[in-house]
């Protein structure tokens, strides 16, 4: 393990991969479940891996027939899967389902997850501290207190540029509690993401873009990129405010992981040495293609894709 822990990979994510039970009806009515597999960390990895970053994904899984066809999943979509450690309780997973409007309903199966027994010396043991860029996310750190004390202690000892995603979900934790991981975050990221009302009125109480942006980089963080649907991402960095918009998607069939797609491909053109504004626009090409697949990780970006779709060389070496 010591060895391993040693290599050095473009991207390194830390969180809870779940399994997917999706349905095209209410969850109320739905008798057909087609099984898959995501979350937000497996979601990031996977789009990370696809946009031609060396990613590792780092979680514990149950020890049990779910767990072993998602570490098969994830090394069939490019991901580094030494990390994912089979051990005590079951592996997470959430139930989908959609009315005829096309809104989704979720539905966790994940307390007492193997994911949820994560620990600080879990990331220690992995290349989180080695990575050029390691993701980190809000709802690892709500998953238990050994998580949040994982997503910490990895923040604070990373050497590369650190993302943390917000991710507020209430379902797994109180504003106040995710309030107080992102203050103690903030100051060791290279950028904090959160959108625009969900995260920003949460965590840091108020719904504008600007103000969002200047609360939190008062909290220490170097930028924030504050994500508004189809209004696009607002980037301050530094002294200056970018306004990067929404890249038109081609095709809309579902928007589940949309924003793990924009995390994971910012933070592989990050790794290869791109510029945060090149990197945020990257993100939103990735998240507009994911559009065109159900789940997750129904559909990822290459990076050859999001170039073209963007239309423009995007640089970073």
């Amino acid at each position: 393990m010591e060895q391993q822990k040693k290599v050095r990979m473009d991207v390194v994510v830390a969180g809870e991969p779940l399994v997917e039970f999706s349905a095209d009806r209410p969850l109320t009515e739905a008798e057909t479940f087609r099984l898959s597999f995501s979350g937000d960390a497996l979601n990031v990895a996977v789009a990370a891996a696809a946009a031609g970053a060396r990613t590792a994904l780092v979680s514990r899984l149950g020890d049990d027939e779910f767990g072993e066809r998602l570490i098969r999943f994830a090394a069939g979509h490019g991901v580094d899967t030494r990390w994912l450690t089979p051990g005590p309780g079951p592996t997470g997973a959430y139930v989908v389902g959609a009315d005829p409007s096309g809104e989704r309903a979720f539905a966790y199966l994940r307390q007492g997850s193997a994911a949820s027994r994560l620990t600080a010396a879990d990331l220690l043991d992995s290349p989180a501290a080695l990575a050029r860029v390691l993701v980190l996310s809000g709802i690892t750190a709500a998953l238990s207190a050994t998580c949040d004390q994982a997503v910490r202690s990895a923040a604070e000892q990373a050497t590369g540029q650190v993302v943390y995603d917000a991710n507020f979900r209430a379902r797994l934790t109180a504003p106040e509690a995710a309030a107080a991981t992102l203050r103690a975050v903030a100051p060791h990221t290279a950028v904090v993401k959160l959108s625009v009302p969900a995260d920003s009125l949460a965590l840091v109480g108020t719904a504008d873009p600007v103000e969002t942006a200047r609360r939190v980089r008062d909290l220490g963080a170097p930028a924030v990129a504050v994500t508004m649907g189809a209004d696009g991402v607002l980037l301050a960095e530094g002294g200056h405010l970018h306004e990067i918009p929404a890249v038109p998607a081609p095709l809309v069939v579902d928007q589940t992981g949309a924003g793990d797609n924009f995390t994971g491909a910012m933070a592989a053109w990050l790794a290869r040495g791109a510029s945060l504004p090149e990197a945020v626009r990257a993100g939103t090409a990735a998240a507009s293609l994911s559009l065109a697949g159900r789940g997750g990780t129904g559909r990822v970006a290459a990076a050859a894709e999001i170039v073209d779709l963007l239309g423009d060389p995007v640089s970073g070496g």
